[in-house]
Parts: C-alpha cells; sequence; structure tokens
C-alpha cells in the first residue's frame, strides 16, 4: 500500500505536520496514511472534461483569449523601445531619463501586483481583468498624443513635458499588473500535469513573441506615419478588442476546479504570505526569476540601441545593415527566439519529468548559466562582426526562454490554488522590484557615468548633442530652418566646443556595453539559484500535496462525523533522489483515485 511503502523509509525529512505546519487552503487531492491503514478524504467523483483528460471548446476558447492578451500586453510594454531615440530627442532626455519611462512602468506594475493578487484570489478574475486592460488601454492612448513643446525645451529632468508622458507609462503598468497577476491561475484552474505544462508554454509563449512584435510595430508604425507617437496607437485599439473578449467569451472556473478542490476557502493574506514566505522552492525559484527580468528588462531596452551604436562605429561603407533597420531585426530574433526557447522548455520539462522529478529547476538554471555566455559573447563582437552578435543574441535568448513556462509551472504545483494569485503578485513585486524595475535605469545611469569618465567634457558633449538633435526632431514643427541652424550654432559654439570634438560613438558604443556586463553577473547568480531549487523543489511538491489532504479531511470531518479520528499523517521519510520519481507517481496516482472513485456519502 502506499502508507506503507512511505513508511518503510527511515532517512528522516520531515515534510508537513498536518495540524500547525502548512496551510488549510492546499493545492491538490491528498494521499492520507496512518499507521493503522490507508485512509483518504471522500469527494464527489470528478464529472466530465476534467476527469476525462479533454480539453473542452469552452476551456480552448478562454486560453486564446488569455494568450491574445498576453501577446498585446507584452506588445504595449515594448513598442516604446522601437522607438525609445525618437522620444529621448523629443525631450531632449539622457540615456538615464531613457531608462527610467521603463522604470516607472515596472515599479506601478510591481506595487500594485499583490492587491490585484488579493482580489483575484477572492473576487472576479473576469472583471478584474477587463478593467486593468481597459486602464492600461486609456493611458497608452493618451500618451501618445504627448509632445515636448519648445519653452520646456533642454530643461533635462526638470522638463513638466516628460514627467506627464512618464506618469502615463506609470499608470500603464498599473493596468497591466492586473492581468498579469491573474492570468496564469485561470490556466492552472483549468488544467493538470502534462496539460497545464502545455497550456503555459503556450500562454507564455506570447511574451518573446509579444515583445517582437512590440519593436516592430512600434518602429515600422512610427516610420510609415512619420511621428513617434503613432508607435503607441496601435495596442490601444487591440487592448479595447481584449476587453470585449475577456468579458463575452473567458470562463472564470472555480479556484482549484482542475484538482477536485473547487469548494476550498481562502485564508487570511497574512495567513498566505507566512505560508509562501516558509516555502523554499517558491522564494528561491522567484530569486532566480528575478535574474531572468533584470537581464530581460535590460537587454529588452537597449539592446536595439547598443546594436546601433555598435553599426556607427563601423566604416559606413563595410556596414552589413543600416542602423536604422536594428529595431526591425532586433523584434524577429525575439520572436523566433521564443518560437523555439518556449516550446522547447516545456518539451524538456515533460520529457525529464516523469523520471527527474528535479529537472525543472534545472533547466532554468543550466538555460540562465547558457544565456550568459551566449549574451556576453554576442556584446563582446557587437562592434566588428554583427551576423556573429545576432546569433549569439538569438542563442541568448533562446536559453533565456526556457524559464518562462517552467517557472510558472512550478509555482502552480508547490502553492495552494487558493493562495496562487497571491503567489503570482509576491513573484512579481520581487522579481520585478529587484529585476526589470531597475535594470533598464541602472543600465542607463551606468552608461552616461562610464561616458563621462572615458572623455574629458563627455557629458558636455553629449547634451549638446542631445540638445541639437532634439532641436532638429521639432524643425518642421516648431522652428524655422534659419532658427533652428542658429539655435544649434549657438549651443554648440556657446560652449566653447569644438563640433568635431563632439563626436562621441565609440565611446558612447563602449560605454553602453561595459554598462551591459553587469548581465552577466546577474545572471550567474541566477543559475545558481535555480540549481538551489532544486534541492527543495520535491520536499516543497509532496508537501503541498499531502497538507491539501488534511484540508479536505477536516471539511469532510466536518460535514460527515464518521470519518472523525483517522487523520495521522505526522511526517513523510524520503531515502534518495532515486525514489523520488516512484514516490511522485505513486502519490499522485492515489490522488486521481481518490478524486474518481470515492463512493457518495
Amino acid at each position: 500500500m502506499p502508507a506503507q511503502q512511505l513508511e518503510r523509509e527511515r532517512e528522516r525529512v520531515a515534510v508537513v505536520r498536518m495540524a500547525t505546519s502548512l496551510p488549510a487552503n492546499s493545492s491538490s487531492a491528498a494521499l492520507v496514511s496512518s499507521k493503522a491503514g490507508a485512509l483518504s478524504p471522500e469527494f464527489k467523483p470528478s464529472l466530465g472534461p476534467l476527469a476525462s483528460g479533454r480539453v473542452t471548446a469552452s476551456q480552448w476558447v478562454t486560453v486564446i483569449v488569455l494568450v491574445y492578451v498576453n501577446l498585446i500586453n507584452y506588445m504595449d510594454r515594448l513598442t516604446l523601445a522601437g522607438i525609445l531615440e525618437q522620444v529621448k530627442a523629443e525631450f531632449a532626455a539622457t540615456d538615464a531619463m531613457a531608462g527610467i519611462l521603463q522604470t516607472a512602468f515596472i515599479v506601478s506594475y510591481m506595487l500594485f501586483a499583490p492587491l490585484f493578487g488579493y482580489l483575484g484570489d477572492r473576487y472576479s478574475r473576469k472583471a478584474i481583468m477587463a478593467a486593468g486592460v481597459f486602464l492600461w488601454s486609456i493611458f497608452t492612448l493618451i500618451g501618445s498624443f504627448m509632445s515636448g513643446s519648445k519653452e520646456n525645451f533642454g530643461k533635462g529632468w526638470a522638463n513638466p513635458d516628460f514627467l506627464t508622458f512618464l506618469a502615463c507609462r506609470a499608470m500603464v503598468g498599473i493596468g497591466e499588473a492586473s492581468y498579469s497577476t491573474i492570468a496564469p491561475t485561470i490556466i492552472s484552474d483549468m488544467f493538470v500535469k502534462e496539460k497545464r505544462s502545455m497550456m503555459l508554454a503556450l500562454f507564455y509563449f506570447a511574451i518573446p513573441v509579444g515583445s517582437g512584435l512590440g519593436y516592430i510595430v512600434g518602429s515600422e508604425t512610427a516610420a510609415l506615419f512619420g511621428a513617434w507617437q503613432w508607435g503607441l496607437r496601435a495596442t490601444p485599439v487591440l487592448g479595447i478588442v481584449a476587453v470585449i473578449l475577456i468579458l463575452v467569451l473567458l470562463t472564470d472556473p472555480p479556484r482549484g476546479e482542475s484538482e477536485g478542490h473547487e469548494d476550498l476557502q481562502a485564508a487570511s493574506y497574512t495567513q498566505d504570505l507566512a505560508n509562501l514566505a516558509g516555502n523554499k522552492s517558491f522564494i528561491l525559484s522567484t530569486m532566480g526569476f528575478t535574474c531572468v527580468t533584470f537581464c530581460t528588462g535590460a537587454l529588452s531596452w537597449w539592446g536595439p540601441i547598443f546594436i546601433q551604436r555598435g553599426l556607427e562605429t563601423m566604416d559606413p561603407a563595410t556596414r552589413l545593415m543600416d542602423p536604422a533597420s536594428v529595431p526591425f531585426i532586433f523584434g524577429v530574433i525575439t520572436m523566433m527566439s521564443g518560437v523555439v526557447g518556449v516550446p522547447l522548455g516545456m518539451l524538456l520539462s515533460t520529457s525529464l519529468k516523469a523520471k527527474f522529478p528535479r529537472a525543472d529547476p534545472v533547466i532554468c538554471g543550466v538555460g540562465i548559466l547558457l544565456s550568459a555566455v551566449f549574451l556576453t559573447l554576442g556584446m563582446m563582437f557587437c562592434g566588428t562582426n554583427i551576423i556573429l552578435t545576432f546569433v549569439f543574441i538569438f542563442l541568448g535568448e533562446v536559453s533565456l526562454n526556457l524559464n518562462w513556462s517552467i517557472v510558472a509551472d512550478m509555482l502552480l504545483y508547490v502553492v495552494t490554488p487558493t493562495c496562487r494569485s497571491t503567489a503570482e503578485a509576491v513573484q512579481i513585486l520581487l522579481s520585478h522590484a529587484l529585476g526589470d524595475a531597475g535594470s533598464p535605469y541602472l543600465i542607463g545611469l551606468l552608461s552616461d557615468g562610464i561616458l563621462s569618465a572615458m572623455v574629458g567634457g563627455a557629458a558636455f558633449c553629449t547634451a549638446v548633442g542631445e540638445e541639437a538633435v532634439a532641436a532638429a526632431a521639432h524643425a518642421n514643427q516648431t522652428m524655422e530652418g534659419m532658427v533652428l541652424a542658429e539655435a544649434v550654432e549657438e549651443a554648440v559654439m556657446g560652449g566653447g566646443v569644438n563640433v568635431t570634438e563632439c563626436d562621441q560613438s565609440l565611446e558612447r558604443f563602449h560605454s553602453l556595453q561595459y554598462s551591459f556586463y553587469t548581465n552577466s553577473g546577474v545572471e550567474l547568480v541566477g543559475g545558481f539559484l535555480f540549481l538551489a531549487t532544486a534541492i527543495f523543489i520535491v520536499r516543497d511538491k509532496l508537501a503541498c500535496e499531502l497538507a491539501v489532504s488534511a484540508s479536505k479531511y477536516e471539511a469532510e470531518a466536518a460535514r460527515r462525523p464518521m470519518l472523525k479520528g483517522g487523520l495521522a499523517v505526522e511526517e513523510l521519510e524520503l531515502q534518495s533522489d532515486e525514489d523520488e520519481a516512484p514516490r511522485l507517481a505513486l502519490l499522485e496516482s492515489s490522488l486521481e483515485s481518490s478524486r474518481s472513485n470515492t463512493p457518495d456519502a
């Protein structure tokens, strides 16, 4: 019997004490045992597609809607990156100012994620998501009608036009937090095991593809209409369509339905947070994922500009491409890396996890370590061989994309159904607070500082050059050609600086290149954090599986007094890694049996 097999092992690894150490709102049905014999809680049998494993039409429609919204979600995040140089010129912004645009978005996104996580565990997820998508669509559209005025030109950080645009980006982050926090939990409540992994891979497939489309849509739409503002106007239209689809077509299943626990009740918010703090797999995987977001945030924001600066250091006669085409090519590479990387991660996970239960965090760790190597090589070749640069960036992004669906799947099987939105929110808060909330600004700030240190007068020359470029951008709208020429001449010659001395293309490239090496170190840390997660992942998954039996048993015992007195699982003892796979299979088999074969009351 399962209980007897578990009790024969004597190497003590305490996993769960049902009465006190684990939450009552856990994630799966259970195998419950005692020394007197096996005893499992009784539920109504699961009926229909959940029991048969068939994916219904309504489930497919829900997944397709979620993937579509996630696609435009990430498109909206990175359309601005495809037109970043034009935006910098519009507001006469430095690299640090350009970086803060993404940082403001991520900060508001992460700060509001816990609120939406709390609401998502307790209220209508459909209504919350629809409201959030509507909010970010409206503020993206509002931002597209902003421009820098002549009187505020050259004020830098004190430019009120720039600060207003910055506030709009922050509001977009609030709207997107509502969706990203809740959407994966709907998938988890519809599917289990391999189907859940497959659907999550499809959902997270939209991240790199949407990011790539963001560069393309932003840069190409702006070029088509002749103004950067048009690059921000495509996603709001798609966002309004998404709101309609969510309200009309999306199904919001009961929490825990796929695992037979739709009757579970949420615990208090403080209890949820305390349980998450004690979950080592959740904490370590979240820290590892923080390193992933740090890298992707910096790469997605500064990658195209870095490559453009590398091309500008080459002889124009020997360049293989125009620097203006880089955002489009970078977007295509990002999309293709997602097409390859996300499904590959899912396939590796589903094929290896059955035999090696620790496979998920190991895949994530190896993936991010390989990404560190490939992306570093790509940065090193950027100033000499653009083809090798794109090849290594593609390989690095593929390795990085192995993580997306696997990290989400790990969270779902070590965290309880009624706590999953909160767990998603906490992971978003931590990973973005320490990851991509600061990395775009940090890379920009380091680039400005290194440039100033590399060249005497660099800060002044850079400011002059940027003011001249920004003035040129306004020429057709706010200034006559003669006035523009006089303004540029006064800005350059008035400072006593020779125009030729302000050509710092090589220094600007190297300053951004050196600041980018920060990513490589962060990725190494992330790899070791994921490998550390592998130490605890099996224990925490089993603890989550077993804890739910206590919750279900207590609920059944309260309803049916004849069941009282039979629960006595004090600990689970594991002997070695080679025994984990058959034990997990045995436990899951018993869970399925307890869901589907128990008699009615």
